[in-house]
Order: C-alpha cells, then structure tokens, then sequence
C-alpha cells in the first residue's frame, strides 16, 4: 500500500507541476515563451524575455506550486502515514519537477526545474537546509552573475547538507519527533540525488558553456540569443 501512496504523491505532484507559469504569464502577454530566449519555460527565461516582474512571478508561481504539492502531502501523511511523512513530500516534489520539466501537453518541454526545487525545500519546513542553500545561491549569483552556476550549486548542497544531518540524525520526522534512520532514510537520499542528477541533466548545455567561460550572465545586455547559448530554470 505505501508503494501506491508514493505513486500517488509523484502523480499528484506531476499535476501541479504542469501549471507552467511562464508559459501561462507570457500567453496573457501575447507570446508563447518557448520561441523567445533560451525557448524554455522557466523563470530565467521569463527574466530575459519579459522582464524583472514577469521573473518574479513566474519564481513565484513555480515556487508555491511545487510547495503547496509539498504541503498536501505533508498533511496527508500526517493524517494516515506518519512513518513516511519526509518520503511522500519528496516524492510529491519530485513528481512537480518531473512535471515542470516535462509538461505533456506542450510536446514536453518545460523549465529545469529549479524553483520548483526551492519551494520543494521549502515545503521540508526546514530551516538549516532553506538557509544553507539560499545563502549559496545568493553569494554565487551576486559574486559570479551564473544563475546556473548557483542553482547547480544549491543542488549539491540541498544532498549535501540532508546527508549530513541524516547522518548525524538530524532529520526529524515532524509527526513523532523521532530521527529517520533506515529504509526511510535511505530512500530521502535516493530521491534528493535523483533531484540533483535531474538538475545537473537538465542543465548540461549550461555546464559545458561555464567550462567554456561561454556562459550567460544574468542582467547582461546581451541580445536575444538561441536556445543552445542561453540558461533558463
């Protein structure tokens, strides 16, 4: 039964990741976002294209839906699961970036899924890890300018640092205030790492431009460019 409710969590979560805001944003403003910029429907994107309000709509909605997903299932698993509360949000976050990423209805292609990652950690209510990654994506974007190099960044820190306080049994089940240990546990780490690789697939154009020194910088005067030489999330 509990293989079903994580189904289900990554099902449920799937469908508000398909609420793309920037694809929805730039309708209401007469383009579809997928033929301007990087041709993908991400904040970034959306910044580039439309805007300083429309990247921070876009931010936000992609934040709230991936948190509110997070929250049905925290409530959820409050009320008849309480031994895999921390599992089903995850994997209700995870079926929002799957959703994010690739929308059925638009041929698949969406954002990567990065602040739809964020409100993921911020629907853990967990204050060391929503500090330690919004610090780090701060300091690299304001430091180096690389939204891609920060989001990637907050990747490995969000396994890194979830890593660290499981092992050292910091991560509280918020429902009976004891430490995961075991196959719960386990399967967090799992489900964290397979947000990152998504994060770090997802991404992989962008890798090889800041290895190059080809990367993007973000509020750079550039011209609209093509969707091989620009980054989005």
């Amino acid at each position: 039964m509990e293989i079903i409710v994580r189904i289900l969590c990554v099902v449920m979560g799937y469908f508000f990741g398909i609420i793309q805001t920037a694809y929805i944003y730039g309708k209401l403003h007469g383009i579809d976002i997928r033929e301007h910029g990087s041709g993908n429907s991400g904040t970034t994107n959306a910044l580039r294209v439309l805007g300083k309000k429309a990247g921070l709509i876009v931010f936000l909605g992609d934040l709230f839906k991936a948190a509110i997903a997070c929250v049905i299932a925290r409530l959820v698993g409050a009320a008849f699961y309480p031994e895999i509360v921390y599992p089903m949000i995850l994997w209700a976050g995870l079926g929002v970036v799957i959703g994010h990423n690739y929308p059925f209805y638009m041929n698949f292609r969406g954002g990567k899924g990065i602040a739809a990652t964020a409100g993921v950690i911020l629907g853990l209510l967990d204050v060391r890890i929503i500090v330690v990654c919004l610090v780090a994506f701060i300091l690299c974007v304001v430091i180096t300018r690389y939204v891609s190099l920060g989001s990637l960044i907050v990747m490995v820190l969000f396994f890194a640092t979830f890593l660290f306080l499981g092992y050292h049994d910091g991560i509280i089940n918020p429902i009976t205030d004891l430490p995961y240990a075991g196959g719960e546990l386990t399967e967090s780490y799992v489900v964290i790492f397979i947000f990152a690789a998504l994060a770090f697939y997802r991404h992989k154009e962008n890798i090889v431009r800041l290895v190059h020194g080809e990367e993007n910088k973000i509020f750079s005067k550039k011209p609209e460019v093509s969707e091989n030489e620009e980054e989005d999330q």
